[in-house]
């Protein structure tokens, strides 16, 4: 199947639902698909090779998705906020492209070939154009820049087939009713954002776009419409529990489900989140950009049992990302490739049909369809998957290879303490020194000398920092995930 055939789908099925609400304006799916449709056309007109987005959260974004997936070229959603030199690179890496941009055009574009976000989807207005003909469910339907963290930018390559088979496989067509509302505050240009789109389209809920995210109006925002589900990364639950210091109850009763991924969520935001939203059932997505989104889920069921559970087995689960969805199959293997047993650390491969393992043009499966996640991980006996770090980011001391993430989870349970990292340096005896880098709150926090001897205390002296530094903030992503390599570089520069 292709993507052209879930705007079909809802047109026939419940086209005069809301569909999308974004900057005060409102479209329903009839309308989103009659747009789409005639976005397609103009396309298909012009002979464009690929539609970039240079948009924020706005209608013009599901309308430049779905019209490229109907005019049969793949949808580009660049990050908008790189800098000039890096996004000219990856505009320049698709010429012939059109352009749907936020505020004012690239340089160089093509007035026949760009048009302006409102523009563009005020022109798709009235159109009476016909669905446009069936696509190859094995053309290239969206190509997403990889974050970067560990290494430069690559375009992963998501075919039609791809998408529709976590659709498929995670969705159930029509399963909303018209009083659900899904609030999506995610970054465009990643996984998150497409597969937040897709889904709800396909269940038939409506959308609310916040194009900027700001903890009170998140919270407003979820008051007001009386939102139902949510999707946040992180770093963004983190800013809410903040700006809710001080509270018993964040006071949203209408909001079901709060779903979360796109980097490590700290078990203590995670925690203090559960009790500020006590009626929410929580959901951990885990999911790569390589895999069409979530290949993981913990629900909401899993994260009651494991909050309030005595049993530390079943209260570690909080920090797990849940049980693989149904056609994901999952191998742990050791640093020679070997499969591993239950509850053994190793690298994490993946197979299934929603995973593309691809960049731009060139596969990185191997021979048997296996796709290298480079996360390093472990899944117990009753199948809950354990991610302990990417394996660029494990540290050798002295032979002995150290998860950051464990000694982080530490210095963020300690009073104080909002954000942490640790990462390793050279070091002429070990190999790798460790050193942590800490943000305070207001405030105050315990002192570099006592945060090291709680993580000696917790865990051992050799995962114990040599050396903790406090700074104001820590460089992240625009998803959250942390520049390790951008510390580095400052704590050794």
């Amino acid at each position: 199947m292709h993507l052209g055939l879930v705007l079909d789908m809802v047109h026939a099925g419940y086209g005069d639902r809301t569909a999308l609400t974004a900057d005060g304006d409102s479209i329903d799916y009839a309308r989103l698909a009659e747009r789409s449709w005639a976005a397609s056309a103009r396309f298909l007109e012009l002979g464009v090779p690929a539609v970039v987005y240079l948009g924020g959260n706005h209608a013009a974004y599901p309308l430049s998705l779905f019209g490229a997936a109907g005019a049969g070229v793949p949808f580009i959603p660049l990050n908008y906020r790189l800098g000039a030199e890096q996004l000219a690179a990856q505009i320049d890496a698709h010429p012939g492209a059109f352009v749907v941009y936020g505020t004012e055009p690239p340089a160089g574009a093509d007035p026949a070939r760009s048009a302006q976000c409102q523009e563009f989807a005020e022109s798709l207005s009235g159109a009476r154009v016909e669905p446009p003909p069936p696509q190859d469910p094995d053309l290239p339907c969206v190509l997403l820049y990889t974050s970067g963290t560990t290494a430069a930018p690559k375009a992963a390559v998501l075919r039609h087939r791809h998408l529709m088979s976590y659709l498929l496989g995670t969705v159930e067509f029509a399963s909303a009713d018209e009083r659900q509302i899904s609030l999506v505050s995610v970054p465009p240009y990643h996984i998150a954002g497409v597969a937040n789109l897709l889904s709800n389209v396909y269940a038939g809920r409506r959308i609310i776009y916040l194009d900027r995210f700001d903890p009170e109006l998140w919270l407003r925002t979820v008051r007001d419409h009386k939102v139902t589900q949510a999707m946040v990364i992180p770093t963004m639950l983190a800013r809410v529990v903040a700006h809710l210091q001080g509270a018993g109850d964040a006071d949203t009763p209408s909001l079901n489900a709060l779903s979360y991924g796109g980097a490590r969520m700290p078990t203590p935001v995670l925690r203090r989140a559960m009790e500020l939203f006590p009626t929410t059932g929580f959901v951990n997505a885990y999911g790569l950009t390589e895999t069409s989104s979530t290949i993981a889920l913990l629900g909401p069921d899993d994260h009651r049992a494991a909050f309030t559970s005595e049993d530390p087995a079943v209260r570690a689960r909080l920090g797990s990302v849940g049980r693989l969805l149904p056609g994901i199959e999952l191998q742990v293997r050791d640093e020679a490739g070997e499969p591993l047993p239950a509850g053994e650390l190793g690298l994490l491969f993946l197979r299934g049909e929603q995973i593309s393992g691809e960049y731009a043009g060139v596969s990185v499966l191997d021979g048997d369809g296996w796709f290298s996640s480079r996360d390093r991980g472990r899944i117990d006996e009753d199948g809950y998957l354990f991610i302990e770090g990417r394996a660029d980011d494990t540290i050798i001391r002295g032979g002995e290879n150290i998860a950051p993430d464990e000694i982080e989870d530490v210095l963020l349970a300690c009073d104080g303490v909002v954000d942490a990292v640790v990462v390793g340096l050279p070091d002429d005896e070990w190999g790798q020194r460790l050193a942590a880098v800490v943000v305070a709150s207001e405030r105050g926090s315990m002192s570099g000398d006592e945060l090291r001897e709680v993580v000696r205390t917790r865990l051992r002296s050799s995962k114990t920092p040599e050396t903790i530094e406090f700074w104001p903030e820590l460089p992240r992503t625009e998803t959250g995930k942390l520049l390790r390599r951008q510390v580095v570089a400052r704590l050794t520069g």
